[in-house]
C-alpha cells in the first residue's frame, strides 16, 4: 500500500479507512487490515493480540435473518456474552469485564456507566464492526474486557448508488406478535467527493416465549417490545489531494416505545404490595408522559494528512454527542410520617458530550512511533419523575402521569486530558517489539444534591426541607502500560504474548449523592453520607497477560488465546440503594477464547467458536467464584453453511453453559439454534431467518442476573424474562 494510503482513516474515522481500504487493498481482503489494536491502520498479522473482525455479509446475513446486534455479536465474537433480548447490553462482558464501544472511533461509554452502547445503530448502517479482545491501555477508561468499534457504511462504487430493505419477524404466537422494518439509503461518489444517507425504521410488536406465552416487560432496563426505531445516518468526505481529507458524519437515533400495552402489577399494585407474581401479567392501557426509550445525536468532523510536518501522518477528530434515555415506570416504597406508600417512579438520564482527538505517527527502517492527545468534556443529569399515586394504584401501575419532577442523581460535569505514545520495532525480520504508555488526568465536579428518597418525601409533605449531601471536584490520574512480542512465522500464522493494563474509571452520579438522613423537626438532616470530600473518587486498574496464536491459510482461518486478568479491588452494587460500591477485594479472570473455521472449495464451510472462563474473588485469602450478576458464562458457538449459485445456507447453535456462585445462584444453561437461508435473483434477495428453531424454553441470563441484583425486592417472578420461542424472519433486499 502507498504510503500517503497508509494513514487514511486513522484511529476514529471509519468513513476515511473504509473507502480508501476497499480502493486500495485488491490482493487481499479488507478483515486484514484494522484501526482497532494501534489506532491506526494495521495489518492483523502485524497485531500482538486477539483481534476479530465481523464482515458486512456476515452482519447483514444475520441482521436479514432477523438476529438484533446484541445477539449477533454474542455468536460472531468468541469473547463476548450472550446478549440480552431487552434494551440493555448491562452486563454482556467480554472475557468477563466491561467493554468499550465506539461507533466510528467515538465512544458511546460515559463517565455515567449506563449500559445502552448497543441501543445506538441500526445493522443497516453497519460497513463492519472490529473487536479487541481483553483490556486495552491504549483507549483510555472503561476497556478492561476489550473494544468494539462500529465502523459505518460508506459508498462501495463510483457514481450513485443505494439500497433498499423491507423486512417482517413474527413468531405466530399472538395477533400483536409482528415486527416491521424498512430502510433506504443513497450514496453518491466522485473523484474527490463521497457522501451516503441512510434511514432505517423499524415497529416492534409483542414477544412470546417458546410456551406462546406474552413475555413480561422488563421494567429495569426497558424493553423492546412494541418498540419503535429510527436511525439516519448522513456521512461525506473531500478528498482534496494524496495529502489531505475531511470527511463528517451526523447521526439521529431514536428507539423509544411505542404502544399502550405492559406489566400489570396487580389491583393496587398487590403483586408488588404482597409479593405474589401470580397477579402478574401483561394488560393493554398503558401510558406514561415521560419518554421511554433511547434519544441519542452524535456528530464528527475528521481531517487527515499524509507526510506532511517532516514525514508524519496526521489525524485530528472533533465529536460531539448528546443522548437522552428514558427508563420505565418502576415500583417503590415511600416512607411517610405514620405509614409507608407504595408509588411508581422513573428516572431521565441525560449526558452531553464533547471531544478531541489528534495523534502524529512516523516510520523509520522497522520503527514505527504513534502518539497523540485525547481531550474529553462531559456533563450528566439524572431527574426523576414520581407519578399520581392515586391513577397509579387503581391502573396497577399502568397509567402514570408526573406529580412530582425531581432530583435522581447529582449532577456531575467531568474534563478527561490523555497523552499517550506508542512504539513497534522489528528486532529481527520475524520478530516484532511492541510497547507504549498513556497518562490520563481526569476531573470530575459534583454538585451538591439532596437525597432523593428525601426529595421524595418532602414532596409527598413529610418534612419541608432537607440538608444537601455536599459535592465538590475530585481529580484522579491514570497511567497505563502496555508491552508485547510477535514472532511472524509468515503472513499466515504468527504467535504472540502480552502484557497489557486497562481501567474502569468511577461513576459519580451512582458514587455519590446517597446518605442517610434524620428528621428533626421539619427538616432532614444529613446524618452519613458518601461525599467527594471524605472519598474520592478512584479508578480501577487491570492487569492483563495473553499469550495467542493464529493462522489464516487456504480455507483454514484459527485463533486461540490464553489470558490472565487481576485487578486489586471490584465494583459491587448496594441491593438496597443501588449505589456503587468498591470493595477491596481482588478479582481474576482467567480463560481460553477461540475460533477455528474452514472453507472448502465446493462452497460448504463450517466451524466452531466459543470462551472457557473462570472469574474469582480474593475474600481473605480465599479464592471464591464471582457472583454470576458480573460474572460471565462460559458459552460454544458452532456453525455450517452452503454457498451454492445464487442460493446461502446456515445453520448455528449457541450452548450456554450452567454457572453458579458461591451464594449457590444458578444460570442454567441452554441451547438455541438458528437457521438462516438467502437466495439471490436478478432484482435483489430474499433472507429467511428461523431464529430458536427447536423452540427452546429459557430463561435469559439477563433475567436470572437481575433477580440477584433486585433480589431485596422478594419477587423474582418480576424479573422473570424467558428468551423468545422460535421465530420467522423474511425480509428483501435491492441493490442499484
Amino acid at each position: 500500500m502507498k504510503k500517503h494510503y497508509a494513514f487514511i482513516g486513522l484511529l476514529a474515522s471509519g468513513l476515511i479507512f473504509s473507502q480508501t481500504v476497499k480502493d486500495t487493498v485488491t490482493s487481499k481482503g479488507i478483515e486484514d487490515v484494522v484501526i482497532v489494536a494501534s489506532r491506526k491502520p494495521t495489518k492483523i498479522s502485524e497485531i500482538p493480540g486477539t483481534v476479530w473482525v465481523v464482515q458486512k455479509e456476515k452482519i447483514q446475513e444475520q441482521a436479514k435473518s432477523g438476529v438484533p446486534i446484541k445477539e449477533m455479536l454474542s455468536i460472531l465474537i468468541p469473547s463476548m456474552d450472550i446478549g440480552p433480548q431487552g434494551r440493555t447490553n448491562y452486563g454482556q462482558n467480554m472475557r468477563g469485564r466491561s467493554a468499550l464501544v465506539m461507533i466510528d472511533g467515538v465512544s458511546l461509554n460515559s463517565i455515567r456507566a449506563i449500559s445502552r452502547q448497543l441501543d445506538a445503530i441500526d445493522p443497516f448502517n453497519i460497513e463492519r464492526i472490529e473487536v479487541l479482545s481483553g483490556a486495552s491501555s491504549i483507549y483510555g477508561g472503561n476497556a478492561t474486557g476489550g473494544i468494539i468499534n462500529i465502523i459505518t457504511k460508506a459508498p462501495s462504487k463510483k457514481g450513485i448508488s443505494g439500497e433498499t430493505e423491507l423486512g417482517i419477524r413474527t413468531g405466530f404466537m399472538g395477533k400483536d406478535d409482528h415486527d416491521f422494518r424498512a430502510a433506504q439509503s443513497i450514496a453518491g461518489k466522485g473523484e474527490k467527493f463521497f457522501g451516503r444517507l441512510g434511514i432505517a425504521y423499524q415497529q416492534n410488536g409483542g414477544v412470546y416465549g417458546a410456551d406462546h406465552k406474552q413475555l413480561f416487560t422488563d421494567i429495569t432496563q426497558t424493553d423492546l417490545q412494541y418498540n419503535q426505531s429510527i436511525d439516519v445516518l448522513a456521512t461525506g468526505g473531500y478528498q482534496f489531494n494524496n495529502k489531505h481529507k475531511i470527511t463528517a458524519s451526523l447521526q439521529y437515533y431514536n428507539s423509544k416505545f411505542n404502544g399502550d400495552r405492559s406489566l400489570y402489577l396487580g389491583e393496587n399494585l398487590g403483586a408488588f404490595i404482597k409479593k405474589d407474581g401470580n397477579l402478574l401479567e401483561m394488560r393493554d392501557g398503558f401510558s406514561s408522559d415521560k419518554n421511554v426509550g433511547t434519544e441519542r445525536y452524535m456528530g464528527t468532523v475528521a481531517y487527515t494528512g499524509n507526510n506532511i510536518l517532516g514525514g508524519q501522518d496526521l489525524y485530528v477528530q472533533f465529536a460531539t454527542r448528546a443522548e437522552k434515555l428514558g427508563f420505565y415506570p418502576f415500583p417503590g416504597t415511600l416512607k411517610l410520617e405514620k405509614t409507608a406508600i407504595p408509588y411508581m417512579s422513573s428516572s431521565q438520564q441525560d449526558t452531553y458530550y464533547s471531544g478531541l482527538k489528534a495523534l502524529l505517527s512516523k516510520s523509520w527502517r522497522g520503527l514505527n512511533v504513534t502518539y497523540g492527545v485525547d481531550v474529553d468534556f462531559e456533563k450528566f443529569e439524572g431527574t426523576q419523575s414520581v407519578y399520581d399515586v392515586t391513577k397509579t394504584m387503581s391502573s396497577g401501575g399502568l397509567i402514570n402521569e408526573t406529580k412530582y419532577s425531581l432530583g435522581r442523581y447529582p449532577t456531575n460535569r467531568s474534563q478527561s486530558y490523555a497523552g499517550y505514545v506508542q512504539a513497534k520495532y522489528n528486532i529481527l525480520p520475524k520478530l516484532q517489539v511492541n510497547g507504549g504508555v498513556r497518562y490520563q488526568n481526569i476531573k470530575v465536579k459534583v454538585d451538591d444534591f439532596v437525597g432523593s428518597e428525601q426529595q421524595t418525601q418532602i414532596a409527598a409533605g413529610y418534612g419541608k426541607s432537607a440538608s444537601a449531601i455536599p459535592g465538590g471536584e475530585s481529580s484522579y490520574n491514570v497511567t497505563l502500560a502496555n508491552a508485547g512480542l510477535l514472532y511472524k512465522f509468515n503472513e499466515h500464522h504468527q504467535v504472540w504474548g502480552t502484557y497489557s493494563q486497562g481501567v474502569s474509571l468511577a461513576d459519580p452520579a451512582k458514587y455519590y449523592g446517597i446518605g442517610t438522613y434524620k428528621l428533626n423537626g421539619a427538616h432532614w438532616d444529613v446524618v452519613s453520607s458518601v461525599n467527594v470530600k471524605d472519598q474520592p473518587l478512584q479508578a480501577i486498574k487491570t492487569n492483563q497477560f495473553e499469550a495467542g496464536y493464529r493462522i489464516n491459510k487456504g480455507g483454514l482461518r484459527a485463533q486461540i488465546a490464553g489470558f490472565l486478568s487481576n485487578s486489586d479491588k471490584t465494583v459491587a452494587v448496594d441491593r438496597k440503594t443501588f449505589q456503587i460500591l468498591v470493595n477491596d477485594l481482588k478479582l481474576r479472570n482467567m480463560g481460553i477464547e477461540a475460533e477455528i473455521s474452514y472453507s472448502m472449495n465446493n462452497g460448504v464451510y463450517f466451524g466452531a467458536s466459543g470462551l472457557l472462563i473462570k472469574s474469582e474473588v480474593d475474600n481473605k485469602g480465599e479464592w471464591q467464584k464471582q457472583e454470576i450478576y458480573n460474572a460471565s458464562p462460559s458459552k460454544l458457538v458452532t456453525y455450517i453453511g452452503y454457498n451454492v449459485k445464487n442460493w446461502s445456507f446456515r445453520f448455528q447453535s449457541l450452548q450456554n453453559f450452567k454457572q453458579q456462585d458461591e451464594l449457590k445462584n444458578v444460570i442454567e444453561g441452554y441451547n438455541t439454534s438458528d437457521l438462516m437461508v438467502g437466495y439471490r435473483f436478478q432484482f435483489g434477495k430474499f433472507n429467511l431467518g428461523i431464529q430458536n428453531l427447536f423452540n427452546t424454553d429459557y430463561q435469559t441470563i439477563w433475567s436470572k442476573r437481575s433477580q440477584v441484583l433486585y433480589s431485596s425486592y422478594g419477587m423474582p417472578a418480576l424479573f422473570n424474562y424467558k428468551g423468545r420461542g422460535r421465530t420467522f424472519n423474511l425480509s428483501y433486499t435491492f441493490d442499484f
